[in-house]
């Protein structure tokens, strides 16, 4: 899935692309690129009461917004979670409201899957 969002001279973009096992959401701005990425490990246990762990695997800049979206859909599908953020011209700073927004408009549909046990054990 690809979104935009054009605001404040910002033309923000991003892909959602999910696996069997992972979601990788790629946030950037004016065009595709690849930026800082950070991954993010869901809580092993069902219940989800430990905290995400998460790393960043490249770059620099942007790291603090970059872990907390990977650990939010880490925890939010309970796969793991890649996010990727390039910005070019904007700081983090001007564009973590858009970026948000936008990363909860392309995660929207994405929740925690059953797996084929739980859904046996749930009939």
């Amino acid at each position: 899935m690809k979104e935009e969002i054009l605001e404040e001279n910002m033309r923000l973009l991003a892909i959602y692309i999910e696996t069997q096992n992972a979601v990788l959401v790629l946030l950037s701005e004016g065009e595709d690129r690849l930026g800082t990425l950070a991954a993010s490990v869901p809580s092993a246990t069902e219940i989800q009461v430990q905290p995400v762990t998460s790393s960043i695997l490249l770059g620099n800049r942007n790291t603090t917004l970059a872990r907390v979206l990977a650990e939010r859909l880490a925890f939010k599908t309970g796969k793991i979670g890649l996010v990727s953020i390039h910005l070019r011209t904007v700081s983090e700073t001007e564009a973590h409201h858009t970026l948000i927004r936008l990363f909860e408009k392309v995660t929207k549909g994405s929740q925690v899957s059953k797996t084929p046990k739980e859904e046996s054990l749930a009939s």
